[in-house]
């Protein structure tokens, strides 16, 4: 593994484990960022869902 997949795994991680505490306008970006990066600049809907619903389920307070 490179050091670059490391640190995106770890940093992963870390926002994965603060999501709920971040303000909303942050939670959108990264949201959308990581829609664009997952699918290599295109939009997927399936992956958007997914996303939304692994999100919801670990951080309940982004529901709103």
């Amino acid at each position: 593994m490179s050091n670059n997949s490391r640190f995106a795994i770890a940093l992963g991680q870390a926002v994965i484990g603060a999501w709920g505490e971040l303000p909303h306008d942050i939670q959108q970006r990264l949201f959308e960022d990581a829609v664009l990066a997952g699918h290599h600049a295109e939009r997927d809907e399936s992956l958007r869902e997914q996303l939304a619903v692994f999100l919801h389920n670990h951080h309940p307070r982004t529901d709103r």
